[in-house]
């Protein structure tokens, strides 16, 4: 218990910074911060004192607190954590310098025979300048352990050191699968181009592991010569986790030449995951070639993540020939399918276009999300036809954010007469007076008021 509560503090020194400020934004504080003055003292020594023997879960609470840069590091292949604990979530946090004695006591730590002082270790040397500790890294990308050389090529990642790049290149010839998918990995993240051939050669590892880091990396490189293996891995691969990832960087280089096979795998890949992931990367893409293809899975495919990526994908497209699709997805026995298709049929706002009669209907539907993005696609269309249908559903409207996007609605539907305007400044509603008084101001103090974000796109 005395080691919990410990490394319980321990993990309050880390987040302190984050909860100030936390506290801050919420108070909306016009006053300047001072960054510096708020930061907690951290006693390095007693923290991996705390973390030996700590239960996996209390270590990746406290390794979440410290941030090592886009990702942190929760796409790592190998942690001294992965092998008992899931997915950790991590919070952004300051870089701070740490004393010479504090960071070699960090790397005495990544020898330990305890997993969370390896971990703790390594994240709080993630932390520091790349000139700082990169030697020392590189050094012990020689040792002759296998988790030794594992845990430094994840260190010379999290510091992007570029110094690390000719011997991490060396690396991915490692006879262990954990030294040679960190050291894919770490090279994604410095993105060097002089490791582009080397991680292309990786494509064909027996190690799933290791060919999903490597594929990974080169779609961070984003080298367009490396698409044709890439389209390679998406068609062959017998892993879907790196067919997966191959898809995704396609999608990420927007690879044009790429679109038959992502239209291949999103029809045809037996992978859920792997059809979701191919149409975002046709609708990052932006490729008309793809419209059939993601209307199909809209209508037919058998999962909800995989229908509604593809009404996403062909809303970010914005071709008016995914109308009918989109219409159809509008009555999906999924909510967030239906919201989406809303959302997407906002995107396809031409001028002098008529909302679809699934976009009205939506306006009613069970799911108050879906009603939002209705409402607001009807103002992105202007359509003063659907006038009638907007002032019904605003009598029945019980959520406060659709109200106001049915009001904008009305506005921009050309429904601003003085009776109307007269009726909705009169409301006993404070949030429909909010809104008429926008609506007075002219439709641009709508937007982009209020703004329905799709859900989130997958990523690896």
């Amino acid at each position: 218990m005395q080691r919990l509560i410990g490394l319980a503090l321990a993990t309050f020194a880390f987040s302190s910074l984050t909860n100030v400020r936390a506290t801050a934004i919420a108070k909306e504080s016009s006053e300047s911060f001072d960054q510096g003055s708020q930061r907690a003292t951290l006693d390095v020594a007693a923290l991996l004192t705390a973390a030996r023997g700590a239960p996996p879960m209390i270590c990746s609470l406290a390794a979440g607190s410290v941030g090592n840069g886009w990702g942190g590091w929760a796409d790592a292949p190998y942690t001294p954590l992965a092998a008992t604990t899931g997915p950790l979530m991590y919070s952004s946090h300051d870089t701070r310098a740490l004393s010479t004695e504090d960071v070699q006591r960090l790397f005495a730590g990544l020898s330990s025979d305890d997993a969370c002082v390896r971990e703790l270790s390594v994240r709080l040397i993630g932390t520091q300048k790349a000139e700082t500790v990169g030697g020392e890294l590189v050094s012990r990308l020689g040792a002759s352990d296998g988790p030794t050389r594992a845990v430094a090529a994840l260190g010379l990642g999290l510091v992007e050191a570029q110094t690390g790049v000719d011997p991490l290149i060396r690396a991915l010839r490692d006879a262990a699968v954990e030294v040679r998918a960190n050291s894919a990995w770490a090279l994604g993240r410095i993105e060097n181009g002089r490791a582009l051939n080397p991680l292309v050669n990786l494509f064909s590892d027996d190690a799933e592991k290791v060919r999903e880091a490597a594929v990974a990396a080169v779609g961070h490189l984003e080298s367009t010569t490396a698409v044709p293996a890439l389209i390679r891995v998406a068609r062959q691969d017998n892993s879907p986790n790196v067919r997966r990832v191959a898809v995704w960087a396609l999608g990420k280089m927007e690879a044009r030449e790429a679109v038959p096979a992502l239209i291949e795998a999103l029809g045809r890949d037996t992978d859920t995951r792997v059809r979701e992931m191919a149409a975002w990367a046709l609708g990052n893409i932006e490729d008309t070639r793809g419209v059939s293809a993601l209307g199909n899975a809209a209508r037919n495919d058998s999962e909800d993540r995989v229908r509604e990526t593809a009404v996403w994908a062909l809303g970010n497209i914005g071709d008016q020939s995914s109308i009918g699709f989109l219409d159809a997805a509008t009555a999906d026995r999924s909510a967030n399918v239906r919201g989406t298709a809303a959302w997407a049929l906002g995107h396809l706002d031409d001028e002098g276009a008529k909302a679809p009669a699934g976009l009205l209907r939506l306006l009613s539907d069970e799911n108050s999300d879906t009603r939002l993005k209705a409402a607001w696609a009807l103002g992105q269309l202007e359509d003063r036809n659907a006038v009638s249908a907007i002032r019904a559903a605003l009598k029945s409207e019980q959520s406060d954010r659709v109200r106001k996007a049915l009001i904008r609605a009305l506005m921009k539907s050309g429904e601003g007469s003085e009776a109307t305007l007269t009726e909705l400044l009169s409301s006993s509603d404070p949030q429909v007076r909010e809104a008429a008084v926008r609506g007075l101001a002219g439709a641009h103090s709508f937007d982009p008021w209020p703004w329905p974000w799709p859900r989130p796109r997958p990523f690896p």
